[in-house]
């Protein structure tokens, strides 16, 4: 099987010591994205609405970097910590999935990288 590590400057370079993604065969993981800006490397906070869209601009990048859309994602995990900003989360996601949204997992965790609120990673297939 064929791996490849996935790298662009369009969305935020990673602050440990993983990769963006990662294609293994025809499958593309990606590493969780948060609401970093990837030109300021300054995290958005505060609007968890902006954040949620950042977050999903950041997938966007990281997807695009191996000439995919949103579209190829099949699984989307979502870590939050505050399940109380749930709809909000979906009515972010409601407008970049408004056909048929991918599988979705959603966590409440006690705290991410950088002091985020909002983290998500994805699965999405090649071909």
């Amino acid at each position: 099987m064929t791996r490849r590590v996935i790298e662009t400057s369009n969305a935020p370079k990673p602050v440990g010591t993983y990769s963006q993604a990662v294609v293994a065969g025809k499958l593309f993981f990606s590493a969780g994205q948060i609401a970093m800006d990837p030109m300021t490397d300054e995290l958005i906070a505060g609007d968890f609405r902006k954040e949620v869209q950042q977050v999903m601009r950041n997938l966007q990048a990281v997807l695009s970097g191996a000439g995919l859309t949103l579209d190829n994602v099949v699984k989307l995990t979502v870590y939050m910590t505050d399940l109380d900003q749930f709809e909000v989360v979906n009515q972010v996601l409601a407008y970049y999935y408004p056909g048929e949204p991918p599988a979705r997992s959603v966590v409440q965790v006690a705290g991410l990288p950088k002091g985020a609120t909002i983290e998500m990673e994805c699965i999405a297939t090649i071909g």
